[in-house]
């Protein structure tokens, strides 16, 4: 029971991130995205690491553990979620977003495969209605109707543009995402097999740990520092709470 309890929360925190993240990048860049929300991970991690005493546990955590939760997180935090991120800036959360729930696929195949799990039929109709039910509630952005002019009136030039997906390169960066999260499950699973749940959160911190410094390097190029310069206050909160 365990186990569902952490898997609802983690699709919960999903949802929440692409909502707040979506408000973020229809003006900003997943560049910009990805310098806040990444070390905002740091942030809220490091408390509750000290707060439970984990920090301490970090002689007994396996160097081989530590360099899989390492590759999590930039697997999960920076390939991963750039990938999220450009999927819903291009194409939108709605055409994405069953896409990205794919990763269930990747996990239960690779679970299989590379855990040599047992998968039953159950868990096998389980991943499917998941699957179908995210594209069965898939539907196309609103479409933003100029109104028509009245007369002795100027027509509405004013009116905001319509957004126009870009399937391609949605689907593809949505796919390339699905693949990053659907393996980080089996990449934590090496790590953290033989621990307790509270050792969840030093090997997140690991993970984002890892992921701020491979962001930091990035940092080194002019052109991306210059982005993350240009972020707009607005934004910076969604990606704030995007990050949280």
């Amino acid at each position: 029971m365990l186990g569902v309890l952490f898997s609802v929360l983690s699709a919960a925190s999903f949802a929440l991130n692409n909502a707040a993240l979506r408000r973020g990048v229809v003006s900003g860049t997943p560049i910009q995205a990805m310098a806040v929300t990444v070390p905002v991970g740091v942030l809220c991690m490091l408390p509750v690491a000290l707060v439970l005493g984990e920090l301490s546990r970090l002689s007994q955590f396996a160097p081989t553990a530590m360099a899989w939760m390492a590759l999590v997180g930039v697997v999960h935090f920076v390939i991963g979620r750039y990938c999220n991120f450009k999927a819903n800036q291009v194409a939108g959360v709605n055409l994405t977003a069953p896409v990205v729930q794919l990763q269930i696929v990747v996990t239960m195949v690779m679970a299989v495969v590379v855990l040599h799990e047992p998968c039953t039929l159950l868990q096998i109709l389980g991943g499917v209605v998941m699957v179908v039910a995210s594209l069965i509630t898939q539907r196309q952005p609103p479409r933003v109707k100029v109104a028509p002019a009245v007369a002795g009136e100027p027509a509405d030039t004013h009116a905001a543009p319509q957004f126009v997906p870009l399937y391609l390169a949605g689907y593809t960066f949505a796919s390339m995402a699905a693949v990053s999260y659907g393996s980080t499950p089996v990449m934590a699973r090496f790590a953290l097999e033989h621990t307790g749940p509270a050792t969840g959160i030093l090997g997140g911190l690991i993970s984002y740990v890892a992921a701020t410094a491979v962001i930091a390097l990035t940092l080194l190029s002019p052109a991306i520092r210059k982005n993350v310069t240009e972020l707009k206050r607005g934004n910076a909160h969604w990606f704030v709470y995007s990050g949280i």
